[in-house]
């Protein structure tokens, strides 16, 4: 999904990856789905950066290759697609307008259907959420 909202390739693309935790309220990373996501999107060559309220030390350890990012604005600042990939209550409540001038393009990918899409698409934003339709 993030390689077709970029275009069809990753290459030179930028990409949030909101949650690294394998669920939330947790630092814990073993086995984590969303940075094995992140990690596969980094190796078809698009700049990735992660962040997460609790488990971006724990992230870091495993995945030193990724950027990292100190807030969710950090993360998200030029980026050509958004992935929530932990649901996170903090990522719940993110206003969409306040992420808008910091993205390069307003494409958001709701890997756990944990978005209110319609705040997202009244927002502007292209919303794709796992297993919805377009």
């Amino acid at each position: 999904m993030a390689r077709e909202a970029c275009g069809g390739s990753l290459l030179g693309s930028r990409v949030a990856v909101l949650g690294a935790a394998f669920k939330p309220n947790s630092d814990d990373v073993r086995d984590s789905p969303a940075l094995n996501v992140a990690g596969q999107i980094q190796l078809q060559g698009a700049a990735v950066t992660v962040f997460d309220p609790k488990a971006m030390e724990n992230s870091r350890v495993l995945f030193p290759t990724l950027n990292y990012a100190t807030s969710i604005e950090d993360a998200c600042a030029g980026a050509d697609v958004l992935l929530v990939l932990t649901e996170w209550s903090e990522f719940r409540r993110i206003d969409p307008a306040s992420l808008a001038s910091v993205v390069r393009r307003k494409v958001i990918i709701d890997g756990r259907n944990c978005l209110d899409v319609a705040a997202w698409v009244d927002g502007g934003w292209k919303y794709r959420g796992m297993g919805r339709a377009r």
